[in-house]
């Protein structure tokens, strides 16, 4: 299920790509299976059916899904997502910063290697990071 935080700062749309992309990389929505249609997410999540199509639509751009006309849409497999060559750029740039700014809180460099290398352990468990762990170094 994905969860919608009104609150959010990011779109509806977004926090909608974001959830399947999370799910399809987590294994929840296992490749090859079948996604909800438009119509069964927008009711699930009461969402706008145009949301869920533009969500669908970027995430078939970006390689997570692919659609078969007439029976719906489809989950690549982790391995066969080619990353979208801009947003890898984006996000490269904006990890760049925050590890500039993470050395300059932590000098030590076995201090900010355990960091980093905790921050990734919980993103690869949960797919994102949790309170407990961001910018608390010492547990």
């Amino acid at each position: 299920m994905i969860d919608i935080d009104l609150k959010s700062r990011k779109s509806i749309y977004e926090q909608v790509v974001l959830g399947i992309k999370e799910q399809i990389l987590s294994g929840l929505i296992p490749a090859q299976s079948k996604l909800p249609s438009v119509r069964e997410l927008s009711k699930e999540l009461t969402v706008n059916p145009n949301t869920i199509q533009k969500a669908f639509r970027q995430l078939e751009e970006q390689g997570y899904i692919y659609s078969v006309a007439g029976v719906g849409s489809f989950a690549h497999a982790p391995k066969d997502i080619r990353p979208d060559a801009r947003l890898l750029r984006e996000a490269t740039s904006r990890l760049s910063e925050d590890l500039h700014e993470l050395r300059l809180l932590v000098p030590d460099d076995a201090e900010l290697a355990d960091l980093v290398a905790r921050l990734l352990a919980d993103v690869r468990a949960s797919g994102r990071p949790t309170p407990r762990n961001q910018g608390d170094i010492h547990d």
